[in-house]
């Protein structure tokens, strides 16, 4: 039994003890509030607002009520780490993810970053000149870097067009882009140190500042680690010699991570590894805090979540466990801003938790890797499936029976291979020509490039809304969609129609303060009934 620490006499509000004003307690979490025993042999325990508080030398022969311990108000901007708000110049520790192929649309992001939350632009899988668009409304919009709200973009990890990826690292530079989503990376490329450590400064304490921030998305230790370090010499040195970073530069980047945000994707939609964000993310922040200590950093390294949020109590467990921020991907695709389709839309809010698949994925078909996709409505994960299959059974086209070809044509492309071929060189002439002479020379390459012609059209399918092809979308979607589904099933939230992603951050950050109030209230001895943890969505401003 706890000890009290004081007396608390009431003021013109008496003590609640019953089920109704604990639940009342939770909700009004951004009041202080005191938690009281009936007596000092015992009795039960319950809350006190306002009042008086007497020293504790006066427990003795005091008519007021023990108290056991003082909640400070508690506000959803407080949840995470507050230098994460700091740094980046945000009211939430709230992210919203670089949902690729546009769907995190520069609607999205002005629409969050106006709202104090940081939101990445979804540039993975999109032509140059479409970022370089995207670019150009969110200055237009928002500003550049330290003129307006804070804003940020995707750099994926592109094995198959690392020209790209550098081009892309270029203008973000030259454009002045302070934060970038690296996604996708498995160890580090020329492009993201690049990135990482431009424009690092130090002033005359010593004190190394950056201009450019890193949000590293990573679901594995052997990944962070790479970013945990400094970046290596070798390619610190190669980047000097091609004059992309400067010698003071180069020196600095020995001293400080590549980045010092890390976002710890557990069971997500799109690239995942299908982590259990309870395993993998304490293992990460172990990782960081050996690291920090073996390289002697003085700046903060944040550890954010992402994968699995889709409800208040997932997002408090995550800012429980220690998350400087969370990261929500799913659910906002969903939003009226993202770049889905009405009719995509309409399939994810009807998603329950098992209506997910893995798939083959686009950008690394060959390797063999996969993303998790929606499966309710659609046929792609199937598909995508006998595409691979196919790949690593025959060495080319030509070599597929005619019986299977087929079907393949028939029941999966919806097209002929000569029809595929065509369009696809015509791609890749425009996009990389160096693809279409390697295709020739290599048929197995060919095929990898063909098979992708539908993958990369699936989800522009679905974005688009081509009702032909609807059995062919592609929808990135984890768990998280069906769970937030079921939260929602009943308030203003369920009509895809009414799901903004800034009413989406607020409420899921307005539930997970209930929640942990909940839960602050609950340690210290109080009855807490269940329906205490409940938060039913609601308009907020």
């Amino acid at each position: 039994m706890l000890s009290p620490i004081a007396m608390w006499s009431p003021g013109s509000r008496d003590p609640g003890f019953g089920r109704a004003a604990l639940v009342a307690a939770a909700a009004d979490f951004r009041s202080p509030v005191h938690v009281l025993r009936e007596g000092l042999e015992g009795g039960r325990v319950g809350i006190g607002v306002e009042g008086e508080v007497t020293p504790p030398r006066h427990l003795n022969g005091h008519a007021g009520y023990p108290l056991l311990a003082t909640l400070p108000p508690l506000y959803p901007e407080w949840l995470g780490d507050r230098s994460f708000l700091e740094t980046h110049g945000v009211r939430f520790p709230y992210v919203t993810g670089a949902m690729a192929n546009g769907i995190a649309t520069t609607d999205l992001v002005i629409a969050a970053a106006n709202a104090g939350i940081l939101g990445f632009f979804g540039a993975a899988g999109l032509a140059f000149p479409l970022v370089e668009a995207a670019l150009d409304r969110l200055e237009a919009a928002l500003g550049t870097a330290g003129t307006g709200p804070t804003w940020g973009m995707n750099l994926i990890h592109s094995p198959n067009e690392p020209a790209l990826e550098e081009a892309v690292a270029d203008l973000y530079l030259r454009r002045g882009v302070t934060h970038v989503s690296a996604a996708a990376y498995l160890a580090l490329t020329p492009a993201i140190v690049r990135y990482a450590c431009s424009g690092l400064t130090q002033d005359a304490s010593g004190a190394i500042h950056r201009k450019t921030h890193v949000f590293a998305k990573i679901s594995r230790p052997e990944t962070a680690r790479h970013f945990l370090s400094p970046a290596p010499a070798e390619m610190l040195d190669a980047l000097v010699s091609r004059g992309l970073l400067t010698a003071d530069e180069a020196r600095l980047a020995r001293h400080v991570p590549v980045a010092e945000d890390f976002t710890v994707e557990a069971d997500s939609g799109g690239h995942t590894d299908k982590q259990s964000l309870g395993a993998v993310f304490p293992v990460i922040c172990e990782l960081r805090d050996r690291l920090a200590e073996e390289h002697g950093y003085t700046r903060p390294v944040r550890i954010g979540a992402a994968g699995g949020l889709g409800t208040p109590r997932s997002v408090a467990a995550a800012f429980s466990m220690g998350a400087a921020y969370v990261l929500t991907g799913s659910v906002n695709q969903s939003a009226i801003e993202s770049g889905l389709s009405p009719a995509g839309k309409a399939m994810l809010a009807q998603a329950s938790m098992a209506d997910v698949v893995m798939a083959p994925a686009a950008d690394m078909f060959e390797q063999g890797v996969e993303v998790q996709v929606l499966k309710r409505g659609t046929m792609f994960g199937a598909r995508a499936h006998r595409l691979f299959v196919a790949y690593r059974t025959y060495e080319s086209l030509d070599a597929i029976p005619a019986a299977e070809r087929a079907k393949l044509e028939k029941q999966v492309l919806g097209a002929t291979f000569d029809e595929v071929r065509a369009s696809t060189k015509a791609f890749w002439a425009d996009r990389d020509p160096h693809e279409n002479a390697k295709a020739a020379a290599d048929p197995k390459h060919e095929m990898a490039l063909c098979f992708r012609w539908y993958l990369g059209l699936s989800s522009r399918w679905a974005i688009v809304g081509d009702a032909q092809r609807r059995l062919d979308y592609q929808i990135w979607c984890g768990p998280a969609m069906g769970a937030f589904n079921d939260w929602v099933r009943g308030s203003f939230l369920e009509p895809p129609e009414n799901r903004t992603v800034v009413q989406i951050a607020l409420n899921l950050l307005e539930g997970a303060a209930t929640v942990t109030r909940a839960n602050q209230l609950r340690s210290y001895g109080a009855p807490v009934p269940p329906t205490a943890f409940q938060f039913r969505p609601r308009m907020l401003a």
